[in-house]
């Protein structure tokens, strides 16, 4: 076996022990993660420096984005623990798996149940930030997924820091669960250690992910986070199912009753706050009543101020050409061209379009967005819900920036990518999109030769058996046993 199907075949492995273990033991793996990877705190930092500097580099010489650079700090204030803390926050959600979803009576002692389960081996492959390794590590774990990772070269000595605490504390993890009487228990909680070691793996280069692409048989998920051009190179060179998002192009829509300073909040904050986030909005759609008063000029000064720079179509070039602003800012209101509302600006660049109904934003977006997330300013409800059932996208929201599209925001403790496929997972994913179903079959010497039409055959009762949401397969079976 080669060095790539090993590691794809170890994670397996290692996912086949995680689906098996209790809410219990994933808890103390993710606190000993929480405290490997404080007592690793100088040399984590230590790695993250290394990286930093040598990105510096590429920065200088252009080889190397500036958005890409400061995704890479784990230094600034408050960072380090905020990673650590994700890892406590995820160890306090409820365990996702075993979950009864639905139930189902076939016939007398025959009962059908549809429990939720962990995806398998999950493949993440991301850019620069490192906290992500641990993130994804936590999820996993709490959802009872092996994840195999690969980071940005530019961030290759952190991610290997990072990786090295956490397989420490799952080694650790499953010893400490272990309560063995016999020297073979103790070899064989050994053997599980060293298996849920490999739930957890970093992989360093781009020929690895080329192999493991391929390992379908063991891999179940693709994850990819980060530019256009890595989603689709994985979407084009794989037959495991991906999950992900190209381009982060989000669309605000001002409409005619929007107000003034909630318009200014919001579109500041969706723009401003991260330019390099993937859920910061980089089209601004503006109806066209705004410019028969100031309402637009004013909404553009304070992004002008907040030094965001203005690509315009003709019409609202047109009105700011008019007016002051454009005097004192000439440099920062720009005239648009078509390919800048399909562009992904990732920085303080902001397309702008002048639209004349709320029917003719949605077509924009549906157009030209990328399915992540869009919103609306308006005082009307019926426009609000129209805007929001006919925008195609994974989120659409109603007087609210963008910039709150993360699994953080929405509660999930993190997430592992934002979603725009149709599939089980949509937006930003956490446990939830972790975990998919199997079906449970409980039976008493059942034999479908039984069943159907004609003498002698019996028919199904399919009777619905309610179910508590989250309700687990044992404590719905306890409770039908009080009921009985």
């Amino acid at each position: 076996m080669d060095a790539i199907t090993q590691i794809a075949c170890n994670a397996r492995q290692a996912a086949n022990i995680l689906q098996t273990i209790s809410t219990a033991q994933k808890s103390k793996a993710l606190n000993l993660i929480h405290s490997k990877l404080a007592s690793a705190k100088p040399d984590i930092l230590l790695a993250n420096k290394t990286d930093k500097d040598l990105a510096l580099e590429q920065v200088q010489a252009g080889k190397l984005s500036s958005s890409l650079y400061k995704r890479l700090d784990l230094e600034g204030p408050g960072k380090f623990e905020t990673m650590l803390q994700g890892i406590l926050d995820i160890d306090q959600l409820e365990d996702p798996a075993g979950k009864v979803q639905a139930a189902t009576k076939l016939d007398n002692g025959l009962e059908l149940y549809r429990v939720s389960c962990p995806v398998g081996v999950l493949l993440v492959i991301f850019e620069a930030r490192p906290e992500v390794v641990v993130n994804i590590a936590a999820l996993a774990i709490k959802s009872g997924n092996a994840a195999i990772l690969k980071g940005g070269k530019e961030s290759f000595h952190t991610c290997s820091a990072i990786s090295k605490a956490i397989r420490e504390a799952l080694e650790d993890a499953v010893l400490g669960d272990e309560e063995a009487d016999s020297e073979a228990e103790t070899k064989e909680g050994s053997k599980k250690a060293i298996q849920l070691q490999d739930a957890v793996q970093i992989v360093e280069s781009r020929q690895d992910i080329d192999g493991l692409l391929k390992q379908d048989k063991y891999i179940d998920l693709v994850i990819p986070r980060g530019s256009n051009a890595l989603v689709k190179y994985i979407q084009w060179n794989t037959r495991i199912p991906v999950l992900g998002h190209a381009d982060g192009l989000c669309s605000t829509y001002v409409a005619a009753s929007a107000k003034l300073d909630l318009a200014k909040k919001v579109v500041v904050d969706a723009k401003t706050t991260y330019p390099a986030a993937c859920n910061s909005t980089e089209t601004l759609l503006v109806h066209s009543s705004h410019l028969d008063t100031d309402f637009f000029q004013q909404l553009a000064q304070i992004l002008v101020e907040n030094n965001v720079t203005l690509k315009c179509d003709a019409r609202s070039l047109e009105n700011l050409n008019a007016s002051a602003l454009f005097k004192e800012h000439s440099d920062k209101i720009q005239a648009s061209n078509d390919e800048d509302y399909d562009t992904e600006f990732l920085e303080l660049t902001l397309a702008v379009k002048v639209v004349d109904s709320v029917e003719a934003a949605m077509e924009h977006i549906n157009e030209h967005g990328s399915k992540h997330t869009d919103a609306i300013l308006t005082e009307s409800e019926k426009e609000a819900k129209q805007f929001m059932a006919g925008v195609d996208a994974a989120g659409v929201y109603w007087n609210a920036s963008t910039r709150f599209a993360d699994g953080f925001r929405y509660g999930f403790g993190a997430e592992v990518g934002v979603s725009t496929n149709k599939t089980h997972a949509r937006g930003p994913v956490g446990l939830e999109g972790l975990v998919i179903y199997k079906y449970q079959l409980h039976g008493n010497g059942h034999a479908s030769a039984d069943y159907g039409a004609g003498e002698g055959k019996r028919p199904y009762l399919h009777e619905k058996i309610a179910v508590q949401e989250k309700e687990t397969l044992g404590e719905l079976s306890r409770k039908r046993q009080r009921l009985d």
